[in-house]
């Protein structure tokens, strides 16, 4: 998966602000065992695009009949930008609930994204997870047709290959390889690297709605019970109850250190829970 490091390299560079991460930089034989990497990581995709797209055309795959494989191309491409925005969105989200109001960018849809986002007691956050996983899970119900391979019966085998590697293909591992680089991991290191960029973005104020009106349904419901009863039996509480916002830890002469949490555009945001120098 190590192509997404490059991938968020090059979009950083593009943007003009190079990502810098949190560890020291690599050297000597770390510095080629990441490159290595990276280029076996970018073989890997290339390989499963090449057998998933050409699959597609060829009318392999499990896509249902009578879709052109032109558009189901455009399809997969679509449905898989639409969950790595998704995916992003989450990042930068929680990323931003710990920068102080006034802090989170001056853009017209960064501030109605902020607004609708904490509006209340905040419940819209993980109204927007529960409607998140929905779009997300609806996605990839389509994503997995396009990509899973099926051959029919007395068809040859994509490109002639043996039957053990066509029952390979057939699985959609490399199917999942590509979301994941693709429709995932790219898209996170880059909102978490430019997580006020992502609020800015008119589509992330769009599907911030679509995900809480699908939360609205009800449909996923038995999650806010399923969370109350964890609450209780384990004795959860919010950050702020012990370490406080960012306004009343600056008023307590606790601000946070703009040089130890190297945040910005460019800089990884540090996640709860994370290894140190993840």
């Amino acid at each position: 998966m190590h192509c997404s490091y490059l991938i968020a390299m090059i979009i950083g560079c593009l943007a003009g602000k190079p990502i810098e991460s949190r560890e020291p930089p690599k050297t000597g034989f770390w510095l080629i065992f990441f490159w290595l990497r990276v280029l076996w990581s970018i073989g890997v995709l290339g390989f499963a695009l090449a057998v998933t797209l050409s699959a597609l055309f060829q009318g392999k795959t499990t896509m249902w009949p009578g879709v052109p494989g032109g558009v189901a191309v455009v399809l997969f491409f679509v449905l898989m930008s639409v969950v790595g925005m998704l995916e992003g969105m989450q990042i930068a989200f929680f990323a931003v609930t710990k920068i102080k109001k006034e802090d989170r960018g001056d853009k017209k849809f960064a501030k109605m994204t902020c607004e609708l986002l904490f509006k209340g007691k905040g419940r819209n956050l993980p109204g927007f997870m529960i409607g998140r996983q929905l779009s997300v899970v609806t996605c990839f119900f389509v994503i997995a047709r396009v990509t899973t391979l099926s051959i029919a019966e007395g068809e040859g085998n994509l490109w002639g290959v043996p039957d053990a590697l066509q029952n390979f293909f057939n699985t959609g591992f490399l199917g999942a390889i590509i979301t994941t680089i693709l429709g995932s991991i790219t898209w996170q290191l880059v909102a978490s690297a430019f997580p006020i960029a992502f609020l800015s973005n008119p589509i992330t104020y769009i599907f911030l709605v679509i995900c809480l009106a699908f939360e609205w349904t009800g449909i996923c419901g038995g999650a806010w019970v399923l969370a109350w009863i964890m609450k209780k039996m384990i004795g959860f509480q919010r950050d702020e109850v012990y370490i406080g916002t960012a306004e009343e830890r600056e008023q307590q002469g606790h601000k946070d250190d703009a040089e130890a949490l190297q945040a910005g555009a460019g800089h990884m945001i540090k996640l709860p829970g994370f290894y140190e120098d993840a």
